[in-house]
């Protein structure tokens, strides 16, 4: 093994131990040739970003760079390092985000393709599925019945108004997708679904989607809007909230990963998007972080209810995307009023 080499594999091994994982830049001392390096945008909670990266590293001895941030934070500055990338890939973000971005990856189709769930997968390729996440409703179990709230058309009835947790999707991607999914279930008129949405929350928004969870499991909203994953988490966690797969129909949208255009590891970035879409990875999304699979030889957890026992709208992806900034534009002035419009 190249001594370079060698010498980067042990320091990583250093600062795993150490709890130190994420680097800006390596020291120049130790800093790998440009074969053994990757960079690596991703909006993951460290959590989740952190083991898959350094079991990685571990594996193949690619010194990996990381830089966390918002979804659409990450996809902008990717969009403006355009002439020169300095990510090599984007690790996370609902995959209408990246499918808006579309012309700043390029299409990869990862070495077990075959074993990815076809409705998870984008037709050309050009990002690859992390996780299935279905949108969920939850309640505050101490202050709504059990069965109370079954349906996404509940939300508008005057018990939960005022009361209901929802975080801005213009920052939030889990609810744009929720958004969007409440769209598909009422029918109807869009605009005016979405201004009855907007009277239900009285024009209320929180600025993060951990904040929905706290908010609901606190009581101060006794409804809320969250994807199924951290709802898991936190009834794992001891939160006494109830879980909701509304029964007028939800989403099970994945999240991904996409190659940039033009970056400067592109190999090594392959192999990223390889290892996030192998069983391995695969099997610890279900088996640690309450989430669901994208690959049809992975299991989910027995405790879960399978795909096909509740009712999933029909969310087209490619064309949620091309109507994104126009839903938020309608959506920043609902909740802004005439404000929002100047």
């Amino acid at each position: 093994m190249h001594r370079r080499s060698l010498i980067c594999i042990l320091l990583a091994l250093c600062l795993v131990l150490s709890g130190c994982a994420v680097r800006t830049e390596p020291p120049n001392d130790y800093a790998p040739d440009e074969a053994h390096r990757l960079t690596v945008y991703t909006s993951h909670k460290e959590e989740v970003y952190r083991p898959i990266v350094r079991e990685f590293e571990a594996r193949t001895g690619i010194w990996v760079t990381v830089v966390t941030g918002g979804t659409n934070e990450l996809l902008e500055r990717i969009a403006s390092e355009a002439d020169a990338p300095r990510a090599d890939v984007m690790f996370g973000g609902g995959v209408e985000s990246l499918e808006a971005y579309r012309d700043r990856f390029v299409p990869y189709t990862c070495a077990e393709a075959a074993h990815l769930q076809p409705q998870f997968r984008a037709a050309d390729d050009i990002w690859t599925p992390f996780s299935a996440l279905p949108v969920v409703l939850i309640y505050n179990r101490k202050l709504v019945g059990d069965g109370d709230l079954t349906s996404w058309s509940d939300l508008f009835d005057e018990t939960y108004r005022g009361r209901i947790a929802f975080s801005d999707p213009s920052i939030s991607g889990s609810s744009f997708t929720g958004l969007v999914t409440l769209l598909a279930a009422v029918g109807g008129d869009g605009e005016e679904t979405l201004r009855r949405f907007a009277d239900a929350l009285r024009d209320r928004q929180l600025a993060s989607s951990g904040a929905v969870l706290s908010s609901v499991a606190e009581g101060s909203d006794l409804v809320g809007i969250t994807l199924e994953e951290t709802a898991r988490q936190r009834i794992a966690s001891g939160d006494d909230i109830g879980l909701v797969y509304p029964a007028d129909g939800t989403s099970c949208v994945p999240d991904g990963s996409a190659l940039v255009k033009g970056c400067a590891h592109e190999e090594n970035a392959k192999r990223f998007l390889d290892f996030t879409a192998g069983a391995d990875v695969q099997r610890l999304l279900t088996n640690s972080f309450y989430r669901r699979s994208v690959r049809d030889d992975v299991p989910d957890a027995a405790d879960i209810p399978a795909l096909d026992e509740f009712a999933l709208v029909d969310y087209d992806v490619p064309e949620t995307s091309a109507r994104r900034d126009a839903l938020l534009m309608t959506w920043a002035f609902l909740l802004g009023g005439e404000e929002a419009g100047t």
